[in-house]
């Protein structure tokens, strides 16, 4: 990688040149510390490739300009029309260079591009449902979000913050957090503290024989966290899937049936899986729960 900041655009002077400034009521929240701006691509796995960056949520192009300072060719999705435009003449010599791309569109639905790594400050609003549309690409990634959303998101077993967020995500690559970025960071200031996550592709583990009933089960016994493992499988049924709640727990080992969710591993989860693959007839034959439903 360059310098990002051989090359830098100021990003209080990018919003004025824009005519905006932010609306929190549209999910808008400009990072604009230049340190900060900085810091971002650096935090891009050493060996991650950068011939083809993804951006998500381009605003006025602070992050925009330090991508093109490290990667060869950028992406960039915008939803907003007005600030695709500004991107399009603010970055005019580096889209007729062919190195950057402005696609105006919504990331939850347009055809993302091959790209070799993502590096966004993702709207929060909705950076549940774009990471899920990320993480199964197997793709490094660093990207903002909401603090809390953060750390759920790289939490590990037995602690307060672990959950369905923290098996799905983990399910696909190594996820933490290199840096907390306060409010004041931002045009306008959220009212949350923000962070900041690297996420490193790699293989789980552990096997499952069938991905998307893994991801639905780990789903649908979250959402009974309280109660033992055995009452959750058998109270979540209608959303597993599972016809034979009660063959899957004779068929289960004791020492995880007797836990609570927060407190398996995703390899234990994994089994408990494995083991109703095994012994309920409809497991996977009617799942078809998009990724983003897969927290």
């Amino acid at each position: 990688m360059t310098d990002p900041v051989q090359s830098r655009r100021d990003p209080d002077a990018l919003l004025r040149r824009a005519g905006v400034s932010g609306n929190p009521d549209r999910d808008q929240h400009f990072l604009v510390d230049d340190r900060v701006l900085d810091r971002v691509p650096t935090y891009l796995p050493d060996d991650a490739d950068v011939s083809h960056v993804l951006e998500v949520g381009g605003g006025t192009g602070a992050l925009t300009d330090r991508l093109l300072a490290v990667g060869d060719r950028v992406t960039v999705i915008e939803r907003d029309p007005d600030l695709a435009e500004f991107l399009e003449a603010e970055f005019a010599d580096a889209i007729d260079a062919g190195r950057l791309t402005v696609r105006c569109g919504d990331a939850l639905s347009v055809d993302l591009p091959e790209y070799s790594a993502c590096v966004s400050n993702l709207p929060y609003g909705v950076s549940s449902e774009i990471t899920f549309r990320l993480l199964p690409r197997g793709r490094p990634a660093v990207l903002m979000f909401q603090r809390e959303f953060a750390e759920r998101m790289a939490a590990d077993p037995g602690t307060d913050d672990y959950g369905r967020l923290s098996v799905t995500a983990g399910h696909y690559a190594d996820v933490e957090v290199v840096e907390v970025v306060p409010p004041e960071a931002f045009s306008p200031p959220p009212a949350v503290e923000s962070a900041i996550v690297r996420v490193t592709p790699r293989d789980p583990d552990y096997a499952v024989a069938d991905a998307d009933f893994f991801l639905g089960f780990v789903k649908a016994i979250f959402t009974q966290r309280r109660k033992t493992v055995r009452n959750a499988i058998r109270n979540t049924a209608h959303i597993s899937g599972l016809s034979n709640p009660d063959a899957v727990v004779d068929a289960a080992p004791e020492v995880l049936l007797s836990k609570r969710a927060g407190d398996l591993a995703p390899a234990d989860f994994a089994a408990l899986a494995s083991v109703a693959v095994d012994v309920d007839p409809a497991v996977g034959a009617d799942w078809d729960a998009e990724p983003g439903d897969r927290e």
